[in-house]
């Protein structure tokens, strides 16, 4: 290894010093799951103030990855961004105790919804592409792709933050789920593992169309299933089989087991 070389290395290191590794930002977005559920939890509290002063902490989490990341947000920004995303919490909370409800509804293995928190790598999926959008949604960059790919990386299930998906969402078992970015998944869907909501095309061209299909309300998308392309529509209340190729938009009430 050259001299040229190491001082090459050396100096892409001190054009971002601080910025923020891929760990802090999965500790982050770990403690954003469990202050909003005891059962995720990874601390315990001994009173209002402990609790509170956790939250504190986890903003001032995110402030400081807002602060040294790539992006280079002023300090207005930064704050203003970091108090718009914890507001969120509520609605948060509400739309993952949904899917936390269609995961248990939707498993008959279920015993109890802290089982599904617990253990379940929809849950963990599901969370991080929740917390990413609403981050994705405030213009921030970097930090919801690190999230998205920290829960795929525990859990095979691949959820570009920028897909849009409706309430009570289902992914069961889960490993090999792909959504990718411009995905619109509707209300009360429920994924089996090996899906791949994906594209027709990877041109750098098409990085402004919609790309990934359209999945209406009421669907049921089982194991191994491929559908593509951004003028695809599966129409609400279907049910596609098991390793069925689709290209073609599908009729509402569908049952589709063979390729097309």
């Amino acid at each position: 290894m050259t001299a040229e070389f190491k001082e090459q290395l050396f100096k892409a290191h001190i054009e971002c010093p601080d910025c923020p590794s891929p760990q802090e930002i999965a500790d982050f977005f770990m403690n954003v799951v469990g202050v909003l559920f005891p059962d995720f939890a990874h601390r315990k509290f001994t009173d209002y103030n402990d609790f509170e002063n956790h939250l504190n902490f986890v903003q001032n989490q995110l402030a400081d990855l807002l602060e040294h990341s790539h992006q280079k947000l002023s300090g207005s920004t930064q704050k203003a961004v970091t108090q718009q995303f914890f507001e969120k919490l509520p609605s948060l909370l509400l739309q993952l105790n949904q899917d936390v409800e269609a995961m248990y509804e939707g498993d008959p293995a279920a015993k109890s919804r802290q089982e599904v928190i617990r253990t379940y790598p929809g849950f963990l999926a599901i969370s991080a592409y929740r917390i990413a959008h609403e981050l994705g949604k405030l213009n921030v960059e970097g930090i919801p792709r690190a999230i998205t790919e920290f829960a795929h990386g525990k859990t095979g299930i691949d959820i570009h933050p920028g897909a849009q998906i409706g309430h009570h969402f289902c992914i069961d078992h889960g490993t090999g789920v792909v959504i990718g970015e411009t995905t619109h998944i509707g209300n009360h869907v429920k994924i089996y593992q090996g899906v791949t909501l994906g594209a027709l095309s990877v041109s750098k061209e098409d990085a402004l169309k919609k790309r990934h299909p359209t999945i209406e309300d009421n669907v049921v998308i089982y194991s191994g299933a491929t559908i593509l392309g951004g003028d695809t529509i599966i129409g609400h209340d279907s049910v596609i089989g098991g390793n069925v190729w689709i290209t073609r938009s599908v009729s509402p009430y569908s049952k589709i087991y063979y390729h097309s």
